[in-house]
């Protein structure tokens, strides 16, 4: 069964006078249940993630004062929003849908969480509307807890995942492999383990290539046991962000290829769905949902 972590607090978490793309966390999940690619029982509400499991990953003197909402206005404009309990408590369930998810993937082959790939997060700042880092956490987590032994992060939303690259910089459990636009944010990069910088208006072909070329030799010589894949759709050539220049077709066949390397490889994979920004919503929610769909194709 398709396992997908959902809270409706996923969507509507932000104060009065505030606006950001959150309409996509409510109508993914509506879009999948109409055409009969999940059903009722796939989707799981996810409690909020201890505070131990958090500081894994996260200094405590960040997360106490992202917790009583104390950082200062300046960490608070590098976020993009003023904080609120609300926004927090999003944050720790996200992170405890993606542990969830773990849990999922290790039965399922794949498990999905509708919001998450909060990967601008570091160890001691959020950034980039994120504030707790969830992969980073479920990575974390799983090597605390001796679930997993080698673990492999595919970042391929437009951004890279500068947070998640500062916060495995010195873990070699931990590879980090992020392909993204090269002049887009965040301006000051960190170092992944691997990161392939693209070009603004890279197209379908020379995108694909360049992940076909790489993603075998890495699970390869890596053999990860666990893989994260944050499948940002902001690739688009319709995102008003990604400056690439992909079709929704080349997006689906990216999916469909991540998800057949987990799949012959027999290694389980938690999917956080990232970016998205095109100006029609129907636009985003296709394309996100054609990631279920192909991972419901393969797996299921």
């Amino acid at each position: 069964m398709l396992k997908i972590a959902y809270d409706p607090i996923y969507a509507h978490p932000l104060p009065p006078g505030h606006r950001f793309p959150m309409l996509k966390y409510e109508l993914i999940p509506e879009q999948l249940l109409h055409e009969g690619i999940i059903t009722a029982d796939s989707l799981f509400s996810p409690n909020a993630v201890d505070e131990a499991t958090i500081m894994l990953t996260h200094d405590a003197d960040y997360w106490h004062q992202l917790r009583d909402l104390s950082l200062s206005p300046k960490e608070q404009r590098r976020i993009g929003f003023p904080l609120s309990a609300r926004l927090v408590e999003r944050e720790v369930r996200i992170a405890q849908g993606t542990i969830d998810g773990c849990q999922y993937a290790f039965e399922y082959g794949v498990a999905f969480n509708v919001a998450g790939g909060t990967h601008h997060a570091g160890s001691n700042w959020g950034e980039g509307f994120c504030m707790l880092n969830d992969q980073a956490i479920a990575a974390n987590y799983l090597l605390n807890n001796k679930l997993a032994t080698s673990i492999l992060i595919i970042d391929l939303d437009v951004h890279q995942g500068n947070g998640t690259a500062e916060i495995f910089e010195r873990e070699p459990r931990v590879f980090t492999f992020s392909m993204h636009g090269d002049k887009n944010f965040p301006f000051r990069k960190e170092t992944s383990d691997l990161d392939i910088p693209l070009p603004d208006g890279i197209a379908d072909d020379e995108y694909l290539g360049l992940l076909k070329d790489t993603l075998p030799g890495l699970i390869e010589k890596h053999k990860p046991d666990f893989i994260f894949y944050l499948s940002g759709v902001d690739i688009l050539e319709s995102d008003k962000l990604g400056k690439l220049a992909l079709s929704k077709e080349a997006c689906k066949e990216r999916d469909r290829f991540v998800f057949e390397q987990c799949k012959q490889k027999n290694i389980p994979v938690q999917v956080s769905m990232g970016g998205g920004y095109s100006p029609q919503i129907k636009d985003i929610v296709e394309a996100h949902s054609n990631t279920f769909k192909v991972a419901s194709d393969l797996f299921f």
